[in-house]
């Protein structure tokens, strides 16, 4: 079922730490923390108002399971989670350069050099 009337905005579901960069990056956020980020993306789904997503895995680890009911019968958003910047950056991750160019990687396909 195609949802009518969505608008296929982009929103980033983020704790307020890593909203910044996503913002300064001019994409529409929403903060939260653990115990707010499932009822946050249920309001973000059932709004109609997105067509992505993007949730920080280090708020909700299984975003498509923490909205399977309210994503039942709809189309958008795509729900796709991302993984925690925190997680990322840790102090066992010695090269972030690496792993933000195999995050690109994986996700679109190809390397991109700047």
């Amino acid at each position: 079922m195609t949802q009518t009337g969505a608008t296929h905005r982009v929103a980033v579901l983020a704790d307020s730490e890593t909203a910044t960069g996503y913002r300064l990056a001019g994409v529409e956020v929403v903060e939260a923390n653990p115990d707010t980020a499932a009822a946050a993306l249920e309001g973000l789904v059932t709004s109609g108002r997105y067509g992505l997503v993007a949730v920080d895995t280090g708020l909700l680890a299984d975003p498509q399971k923490a909205v399977e009911r309210a994503m039942r019968g709809r189309d958008l958003p795509i729900i796709l989670p991302v993984p925690s910047l925190r997680d990322a950056f840790s102090p066992e991750t010695v090269d972030a350069k690496a792993y933000m160019g195999k995050l690109v990687r994986d996700t679109i396909g190809f390397d991109i050099k700047l």
